[in-house]
């Protein structure tokens, strides 16, 4: 009996690339037929995008060891995830070859696995542990345990960090800070797997001054693992449950790969979202909240179509006409000497800070001074209130605990302007590199076909 993986590229070649069912063996299978593809004709020579969609089911169904029939979902999964993929490019690719038999390619696997046409289309690439191996498991599915999932000896995932706090500054997933106006509702998190919110009020009547009073965080169904869950928390209420007061990820066999622990009680919650290594942090620091989360690049970019994509501040920053450039702001109240709030006609703050005082009180707390201590000077002269201080603090201890590279925990600002010779490449130098690689890639693939 054929392993899973042969008996997918077999029935590939007898009828996917051929001119009908009939083609047999002189026809080419898909797992052959791609890499070729993928070398002679990169993506960025013609608006079709079908050969990103091969590539992309390529990966996904490749570098694993023989599956077995319990795997199935898995590749229907991944299946399910290239028909979409060519569903989207569909309009450009009406007259390309290669797309329109990846679509009958599609259908014949479809109907040879019993797959679906309606289910997920995307999941972490879980990697299986050997038969045989000693790491202690646990009840819970494999599945549902992402990083007991890879194995001693396979590179381990990368994490990355995304946090929200005081007035409000954000730092992106790619470690960008900055800081935003965002008043109102605006998504922070849209993946397959989870979609947080934050609602954004002023801090005082009249002014610009923002933070979040309101967060929501929905965590989706995800196979054996979960039910979908919802954690929901405002001013002044920080519950250490789910919205329908349970503590876990409900029923299903797998419901303990996502707990929410309450580590101070109306102050500091922690969610563990295990089946996608995901760690979440929420705290209310004076009246408003803060949120961290610590989350595995495979899933920060598991989204359906990222080139189309809505906003998502955690992954795409602040819009521009959102953010505030508040080293001007800092740099005219150290020369005035005095403060100045954001928006006319302020009332009294519970307390005024000058530049001087507001550096001292941050400097309590924040000895370095990076970005969260620049945060902090500003949050204190925007809005006199000294939890902002203390936002920051605790922003900085959740990055210590979550951030993966501990060379990034202090963020200080670039200079804006490049220097000569440092200047970002225009168009037309990318489009000759991407050229002069597609050659190369073509030179190649000509000499080992000789």
């Amino acid at each position: 009996m054929r392993p899973l993986r042969e008996r997918i590229v077999v029935k590939a070649r007898a009828g996917w690339m051929g001119m009908g069912r009939g083609a047999g063996s002189t026809a080419l299978g898909l797992f052959q037929i791609l890499p070729v593809f993928l070398c002679i004709f990169p993506s960025v020579t013609s608006p079709c995008k079908i050969l990103k969609c091969n590539s992309e089911f390529l990966a996904a169904t490749s570098g694993s060891h023989p599956p077995g029939t319990e795997e199935a979902p898995e590749f229907c999964t991944a299946l399910r995830a290239y028909a979409h993929c060519t569903r989207r490019t569909a309009r450009t690719c009406r007259g390309d070859l290669a797309y329109h038999s990846a679509v009958h390619g599609i259908d014949d696997l479809m109907v040879q696995h019993n797959c679906s046409k309606d289910g997920p289309t995307s999941q972490p690439r879980l990697r299986t542990l050997p038969p045989g191996d000693s790491q202690e498991r646990s009840d819970s599915p494999e599945i549902c345990h992402y990083e007991k999932s890879f194995h001693k000896h396979s590179a381990t995932p990368n994490y990355t960090h995304c946090g929200l706090f005081g007035d409000p500054h954000l730092r992106t997933f790619t470690d960008s800070f900055q800081t935003c106006k965002v008043q109102g509702a605006w998504p922070l998190i849209d993946n397959n797997y989870l979609n947080v919110q934050v609602t954004n009020t002023p801090v005082l009547p009249g002014s610009t001054a923002t933070a979040t009073s309101k967060l929501t965080i929905i965590f989706k169904s995800f196979q054996e693992c979960v039910d979908q869950k919802v954690y929901q928390a405002e001013m002044d209420e920080l519950p250490a449950a789910f919205a329908d007061g349970s503590k876990n990820g409900g029923d299903k066999h797998g419901a303990n790969s996502l707990k929410i622990t309450e580590k101070v009680s109306g102050q500091h919650i922690e969610i563990q979202a295990k089946y996608i290594g995901t760690t979440i942090v929420v705290r209310q620091v004076g009246r408003y909240l803060t949120f961290a989360v610590r989350m595995p690049e495979e899933v920060v970019n598991a989204v359906e179509d990222r080139d189309n994509q809505g906003l998502y501040l955690c992954l795409r920053g602040c819009p521009l006409n959102q953010q505030i450039d508040f080293q001007t702001f800092r740099s005219a109240q150290a020369t005035e000497g005095r403060t100045r709030r954001k928006g006319p006609s302020l009332p009294a703050s519970p307390e005024a800070f000058t530049y001087e005082t507001a550096t001292a009180k941050c400097r309590e707390k924040l000895p370095v001074e990076d970005l969260y201590f620049q945060s902090c000077v500003f949050d204190l002269l925007t809005t006199g209130d000294v939890n902002f201080m203390l936002a920051a603090y605790y922003a900085f201890e959740d990055v210590k605990v979550l951030h993966s590279n501990k060379d990034k925990l202090h963020l200080y600002e670039r200079t804006r302007d490049l220097a000569p010779g440092n200047a970002a490449p225009s168009g037309r130098p990318r489009a000759l590199a991407a050229l002069w690689a597609a050659l190369l890639c073509l030179s190649w693939c000509w000499s080992v076909s000789l």
